[in-house]
């Protein structure tokens, strides 16, 4: 297992280098630049600003010395749009509140979305089953973007009980709605994986030998059923994650939490290139990491994988 675990965070690094070439190179291919968005300015103004950030060195010099600052130092560099602050700073400020309601949204979708699974495929053809494909069609037809506007609609204009935006930070009436609007559509997934794995499993020939012997339906589900069956979800869980925090950006734009997404949104518009490359980095981190993390539990899980 030690073995395979080291193979998997190596073969990590150079998936990382490749994203960050990849997104430098784009990025400095897309027209205009930090400083031309807003209004034409003088030549030689222009040329000291492009002096200061380095901008009018090559590219692969440029690209060498942004991965030296983040290998040596861990510096993503200044931001081009927001004055004497850098980009470490910026993620320092907005990465806790994506983090906090982005963690909260997936323990809600995996916690509700397991359970709806579980209950649907042991009440198989009755009414618990009817309702739980019910909710979870419902909810997957009604995304973040559809599902925010809906939660302000409703329990802010019509029935006054929740604020319609801000942080306030962290208080338990403003990540309500975040939550709910962010886990909805993933809880809808996660049950349908759940509910259609578990009764594939319900139906192998090792739970027919397990009831046979008297076993209590309880222990069958917990014992033997519910780690083969939970496989394809655990898959589906690290690139879940990651969504969730991605997905940020329509959430901080409806209710204004100030998290990363609107940083993102505001770097891509004003070409911040160091911004919009720490925000990309980061959101890359988190891929491979939760990636690799899913690999090491499904390996734990099911031996065979690490062959």
């Amino acid at each position: 297992m030690l073995l395979f675990i080291v193979k998997r965070l190596l073969s990590s690094i150079p998936t990382l280098l490749l994203l960050i070439i990849v997104s430098f190179v784009l990025m400095h291919l897309a027209p205009g630049g930090p400083f031309t968005s807003e209004k034409d300015l003088p030549a030689a103004v222009l040329a000291n600003i492009n002096a200061k950030y380095g901008l009018d060195q090559p590219w692969h010099i440029q690209l060498w010395n942004y991965i030296s600052s983040i290998i040596f130092h861990f510096d993503f560099g200044p931001s081009f749009k927001y004055k004497d602050i850098s980009v470490n700073q910026i993620i320092a400020q907005g990465f806790p509140i994506t983090m906090t309601y982005g963690l909260l949204s997936f323990i809600v979708a995996t916690v509700f979305g397991v359970s709806l699974g579980i209950s649907a495929a042991v009440k198989h053809n009755t009414w618990l089953d009817y309702l739980a494909v019910g909710i979870s069609i419902g909810a997957q037809v009604l995304p973040n973007f559809i599902m925010a506007p809906i939660l302000i609609i409703i329990f802010t204009l019509w029935l006054e009980l929740l604020p319609g935006g801000g942080w306030n930070g962290g208080q338990w009436q403003y990540i309500i709605m975040p939550v709910i609007a962010l886990s909805t559509s993933y809880m809808a997934s996660i049950a349908r994986l759940t509910r259609g794995s578990m009764l594939e499993v319900l139906n192998s020939n090792f739970i027919r030998t397990a009831k046979a012997k008297g076993l209590p339906m309880r222990t069958i589900i917990l014992r033997h059923a519910l780690k083969p069956a939970l496989l394809p979800v655990l898959s589906y869980l690290g690139p879940a994650f990651v969504g969730m925090i991605s997905g940020s950006v329509v959430i901080d734009i409806y209710f204004g939490t100030g998290g990363m997404g609107q940083f993102f949104v505001e770097a891509a518009l004003s070409r911040d290139y160091s911004l919009l490359m720490g925000i990309t980095i980061l959101f890359g981190v988190l891929t491979i990491l939760f990636s690799t993390i899913v690999d090491i539990l499904y390996a734990w899980l099911d031996p065979k994988i690490k062959l």
